[in-house]
């Protein structure tokens, strides 16, 4: 086995095009270090429907250049199979270690393919790339980027030619490519050939975020604002500009690309103390709420007073503000939601005569709903424009929640006087999530597989009355890794994330609500039944 390793990370060096990750590499084989050696060489990372995400350095289980050409070579060939020779491929990057790197490796790999390549200008928002795949008639996008994970990763995100993320069985045919490249040795990269765009198709995106206001609005909200260290800053900046919003007050600490992202453990407005520098500026200038993006702006997070101090405001409250801001205006389409968001979108569909539908978790699935008009995630995504941006949009998603809260201002009002609206007409219904983090991938199997021999007969007091598992697909939805139990007054969704080493738990309790003046005991009652469920799926899942 020591000999099988050392053999295997030689192969590898003789390929790897980075200097960096060679001499990483070098000094490993040198010292003989066989634990990490293996760790590296143990397989390879996996291309699934997230694309590809992982630590950076050297070797196959590690984001590399190595891995980066293998991977755009196996999205070469695999168009090339669907008829696209020579069709364009847009190629956007965010600010972290070596993304413009491997933005550069997969243009080359795409041009020496017979395939054309354009690369955004600089590090960009996601959105943008989305946006630009659509705008510019293309096969296939490519983001480089790993959102809001640790400043040590890194990933690689694929579009096909309808602007959504790839879904079954594309990913699958993908990652049969992906295997079947040979030597890196023979991947054609050519020095040049492929386009760098210029600001057009940025101005062209901009041009769109005005179509998501309602024209003559009011635009008065005034905002404090954080990119987390990310790439979100100067696009979001001039599309508050050309709506004519008041201009956002920076938190400054967090307000240039930093792929160190040295203010936070995790680059994410989701993680305790992510927003702590956002509510200090907040709590010095006192504006109407605080926005947030994550490093690659696709995430929008809000915040508003409450009281005397400040308040994250949940995906899922976020998701049906815009929902019912939308409706107000008149939308008409489908609204559409992951299963693990909170149904109350479908009450507030429901009630304006829209279609409504659930779709697995992830942008991939939302966008692919029939006659989109608003999807949304609980996890801050939210996309507004669909026939702009096929995907979750945190720039547009700002602009048009900070339009709500300037209707809502000129009315005396705010957000949170709007989400008590919605309890009273729709009953309250409030969500909270058991999520853990894992060194070891097994505690998660080990903690899916006892949910399923021993299926909870009631969690927090509440009888199970159904129990499903997402495995074996249901309700039209395509088999997925979860398990989804119908509580009395109360649902539970249990899944992998798909992108980070962690369990997630979705809870929702929906407690009716007769008047305004019946909300703080319907809170009361939804926390303390919240508390107990969360207590008992604990115990369930052996966590």
């Amino acid at each position: 086995m020591h000999t099988d390793v050392i053999a295997a990370a030689r192969t590898w060096l003789a390929e790897d095009p980075d200097p960096e990750t060679r001499a990483e590499l070098s000094a490993l084989i040198d010292a003989e270090d066989v634990t990490e050696l293996t760790a590296r060489f143990a397989g390879t990372l996996q291309f699934g429907t997230a694309g590809l995400r992982g630590e950076l350095g050297a070797g196959p289980m590690r984001m590399n250049r190595a891995v980066v050409v293998r991977a755009a070579a196996g999205l070469a060939a695999y168009l090339r199979k669907q008829g696209h020779d020579g069709g364009l491929v847009v190629v956007g990057y965010d600010a972290r270690h070596k993304s413009y790197d491997f933005a550069r490796d997969t243009a080359a790999v795409m041009t020496g393919a017979g395939l054309r390549a354009a690369v955004l200008p600089r590090p960009l928002p996601t959105p943008v790339l989305a946006f630009a795949i659509r705008h510019l008639g293309a096969v296939a996008g490519v983001e480089v980027t790993a959102s809001h994970n640790p400043p040590r990763d890194n990933g690689y995100k694929v579009y096909l030619g309808d602007g959504s993320q790839i879904v079954p069985p594309a990913d699958a045919e993908i990652a049969a490519e992906i295997d079947a490249v040979g030597s890196l040795h023979d991947v054609p990269r050519p020095e040049a050939g492929w386009d760098v765009l210029d600001d057009a198709v940025l101005d062209a995106y901009l041009a769109r975020t005005d179509a998501v206001l309602a024209p003559g609005s009011p635009r008065t909200a005034r905002t404090v604002y954080t990119p987390m260290h990310g790439v979100g800053r100067d696009t979001l900046l001039a599309a508050f500009a050309r709506a004519g919003f008041p201009e956002p007050v920076l938190v400054a600490e967090q307000a240039d690309p930093d792929p160190d992202f040295p203010t936070v453990a995790f680059p994410n407005p989701e993680e305790p103390g992510a927003m702590d520098l956002a509510f200090a500026t907040a709590r010095a200038t006192a504006p109407d709420l605080v926005v947030a993006n994550d490093p690659d702006a696709d995430r929008c997070a809000v915040a508003v007073p409450d009281g005397t101090d400040w308040r994250m405001l949940r995906g899922d409250e976020v998701g049906a503000l815009l929902a019912a801001h939308l409706v107000r205006r008149g939308a008409r389409g489908t609204f559409a939601e992951s299963i693990v968001s909170s149904s109350l979108l479908a009450r507030i569909a429901e009630r304006a005569g829209l279609p409504h539908t659930e779709t697995l978790t992830g942008f991939k699935w939302i966008a692919r709903a029939e006659g989109l008009r608003y999807g949304y995630e609980e996890a801050l995504g939210y996309c507004v424009d669909p026939d702009g941006v096929r995907d979750k949009d945190g720039i547009t998603a700002a602009l048009l929640v900070t339009e709500l809260a300037s209707v809502l201002k000129a009315e005396g009002r705010t957000l949170l006087d709007l989400l008590d609206d919605l309890a009273v007409a729709h009953g309250l219904h409030a969500t909270d999530q058991l999520s853990v983090r894992v060194e070891d991938l097994t505690v998660i199997a080990d903690a899916m597989r006892r949910l399923r021999t021993r299926p909870p007969a009631a969690l927090g007091g509440l009888p199970v009355v159904r129990s499903e598992d997402l495995a074996h697909g249901t309700d039209g939805l395509p088999p997925t890794d979860g398990l989804r139990y119908a509580l009395d007054g109360a649902r539970v969704i249990v899944r992998p994330s798909g992108t980070e080493p962690k369990l997630k738990c979705y809870l929702e309790v929906v407690v009716p609500v007769g008047d305004r003046d019946g909300l703080p005991a319907a809170r009361a009652t939804a926390a303390d039944r919240l508390a107990a469920i969360k207590r008992d799926l604990s115990a369930a899942a052996g966590l």
